[in-house]
């Protein structure tokens, strides 16, 4: 089972998203702990009134990662998740092909479809467009990562014989589609290499514009239905682990989240993120990473 390391959200509208140590020296501690993969989630420019109601500020997910990069040289690097339809496809093409470039080939591309209204506003995106808008920029990243030229001509994004260089050093880079509707579960069956559901509460979930996915049992359901419209290959599944007391601290009783890794990995979870403790210091935040990695991992 893979761990990875979900960088802490800042709740609330006044937070230190650097409360928990620099990027370079937690991704150092991560790589030296034996962890899998470093996650960051993005959120431009998220409406004060969901702040204020719970909501979480993040840093840019691509400049993060690449300060991640460059103070390690196995570590893996996920987008968990950047949102598709805020960005034209040929920029996000690029974003993603010079990071996995700059590190060795090590980025895995988390995408999702975004949920928050005023956010799209604010980025300039359109709302209604974002499935239709996914789907082209599904098309448009393996022609751009070819390096070689391509035209291609969508509902909001038209190219015509451009070429993308560098290409990465994956061909393709691993693609992850987060959310749990249909539609995303279609899209990681037919075009992706990864899933990443949405574990919360109905209440959670209703914000989120998604369908309710409450646990292992519903996961072990969907990855059975992805595999059976898949027809053939295996695929990642990420599961976000969020356990209260791993939150906190160290916690006392490992042996309980092992076992409840092992039911995951039952499921079909190849591999889970968790999130350790975010109002730092940098001292505690190592500790609680080798202690997970020693042992979790």
């Amino acid at each position: 089972m893979d761990l990875i390391y979900d960088w802490p959200m800042g709740h609330g509208p006044d937070v230190d998203v650097f409360a928990s140590g620099s990027v370079a020296e937690v991704a150092a501690a991560l790589e030296s702990g034996g962890w899998h993969s470093i996650a960051f989630t993005e959120h431009p420019a998220p409406p004060a009134a969901w702040l204020q109601g719970g909501g979480h500020q993040s840093l840019d997910p691509f400049v993060a990662l690449a300060a991640a990069a460059s103070a390690t040289s196995r570590l893996r690097l996920l987008t968990y998740l950047a949102v598709a339809p805020y960005r034209n496809p040929v920029m996000l093409a690029k974003a993603a092909a010079t990071l996995d470039v700059i590190s060795a080939g090590r980025l895995t591309l988390g995408l999702g479809t975004g949920y928050l209204k005023g956010e799209f506003r604010a980025v300039g995106a359109d709302f209604d467009h974002r499935n239709a808008g996914f789907d082209e920029l599904l098309d448009v990243l393996p022609l751009h990562w070819s390096g070689e030229p391509f035209s291609y001509d969508g509902t909001s994004f038209s190219a015509r014989d451009v070429i993308g260089l560098p290409a990465p050093i994956q061909q393709p880079i691993p693609v992850w589609i987060g959310g749990n509707a249909a539609v995303t579960r279609r899209r990681v069956a037919q075009r992706a290499q990864g899933w990443m559901p949405l574990v919360a509460s109905p209440e959670v979930v209703a914000v989120t514009r998604t369908p309710a996915v409450t646990g292992v049992d519903d996961v072990a359901a969907r990855v059975s239905e992805i595999r059976d419209l898949r027809g053939n290959g295996d695929f990642d599944v990420l599961y976000p682990y969020k356990e209260p007391d791993l939150a906190t601290g160290i916690p006392s009783d490992l042996d309980r989240h092992i076992d409840a890794l092992g039911r995951l990995a039952d499921a079909g979870v190849t591999a889970v993120a968790l999130t350790g403790p975010g109002d730092g210091p940098l001292e505690r935040t190592i500790e609680w990473i080798d202690a997970m990695g020693s042992g979790l991992g």
